[in-house]
């Protein structure tokens, strides 16, 4: 057996419990899928992809309709398979080797995996305990290790909450140098760092096709960001990376802004109705922006009550064992009917917590 790189020993791969219930809601996904018009209208154009031929390299037309829809220029755009490669580009030619990347723990941990992975060091600033972050905090970790590339998630994941306008401007006046703002959740919250996007600040705003548009299933993700950086990543992104089928569904699905509206505001309702009943339940519940909740069990109940809800066929996300995040679990906000169920299993798990159905994981 050969070893794999020696600074790669250590980490393990991003997994998720995989598990057959009934109601899932333990990966941000969309509740609902993307309308028919929209499958039968990328059935139509996919009949027609010239599978003998390489696809559009630039995915002009694509980065064309996605700096329409946010009032940029083609230029501006990159997209690739998935937000996590997008990151992965921007790692690939901003960090690696001899290079530092900053996180605010915590946070998406794909960040810190994929810059480790690019052979990156890894700084990690802490949050307040609730997980708000202070600006004293900001200015120490970039005055301290001086960054090449600084992450700030908004809405952050997994803890909902989104970063004031204050914090991103204040990391743009004193990092050295680029700040990724990862907003993949950010059509649910009230503001988008997009609007501070210029070819004078070294700032990227990192979005996903897979929540609000309801295409996770296609892994399609983009940033937008000043035109000088969107033309160094083409050193570093394999050709062709982007296939056809990909840039028609995301193309496509930009028609439907008003259907992903809809389910934007239906979903932002429901969360607030998931808030509102797990607050009756005197559970500590974290401000949200996204479409999922973090809350906090009883001390040392985080595995158990997990546990209990996928006794009653109901899957969550465990936090509860990540550090910093101690008896925490994360729901994301499904159908009305699916957070019902989820609701109506957490009040009997907290109130019977030896109750089974016999499901072990």
């Amino acid at each position: 057996m050969i070893p794999v790189r020696d600074d790669l020993r250590a980490l393990d791969g991003y997994h998720s419990a995989q598990v057959d219930v009934r109601v899932r809601l333990n990966t941000n996904e969309s509740p609902e899928p993307p309308p028919a018009a929209f499958r039968d209208a990328v059935a139509a154009e996919v009949s027609r992809v010239e599978w003998h031929r390489y696809p559009d390299r630039a995915a002009t037309e694509l980065r064309a309709a996605i700096a329409e829809l946010h009032g940029v220029d083609p230029d501006q755009i990159f997209v690739a398979n998935g937000s996590n490669e997008v990151l992965q580009t921007v790692l690939l030619a901003y960090a690696g080797p001899g290079r530092t990347v900053a996180t605010f723990e915590p946070t998406y941990q794909m960040h810190a995996q994929i810059a480790r992975v690019t052979g990156a060091t890894v700084v990690e600033g802490e949050r307040a305990p609730d997980f708000t972050l202070d600006p004293a905090e900001v200015e120490r970790v970039v005055s301290e290790y001086r960054p090449h590339v600084v992450f700030l998630t908004s809405p952050n994941n997994p803890t909902g909450l989104v970063e004031p306008v204050e914090r991103v401007m204040q990391l743009l006046s004193i990092a050295p140098g680029l700040v990724v703002v990862d907003e993949a959740y950010a059509q649910f919250a009230e503001w988008s760092a997009l609007d501070l996007v210029a070819e004078d600040r070294p700032l990227v705003v990192t979005r996903t096709f897979s929540k609000t548009w309801s295409m996770a299933g296609a892994r399609l993700g983009y940033l937008v960001g000043p035109t000088w950086l969107v033309a160094e990543l083409d050193k570093v992104v394999l050709p062709y990376h982007l296939d056809a089928v990909k840039q028609i569904a995301g193309r496509l699905a930009l028609r439907y802004s008003d259907d992903m509206n809809d389910r934007v505001e239906h979903i932002v309702a429901e969360r607030e109705r998931i808030v509102a009943s797990m607050s009756d339940l005197d559970l500590e519940v974290f401000p949200s922006g996204a479409n999922f909740v973090l809350f906090r069990v009883g001390p040392g109940q985080g595995l158990a009550v997990w546990q209990g809800l996928v006794d009653h066929s109901v899957l969550i996300r465990d936090c509860s064992g990540w550090p910093r995040l101690t008896d925490c679990l994360r729901v994301t906000v499904g159908t009305p009917e699916e957070n019902t169920a989820f609701l109506t299993a957490l009040a009997d798990v907290l109130t019977h917590p030896s109750s089974t159905d016999g499901v072990t994981v």
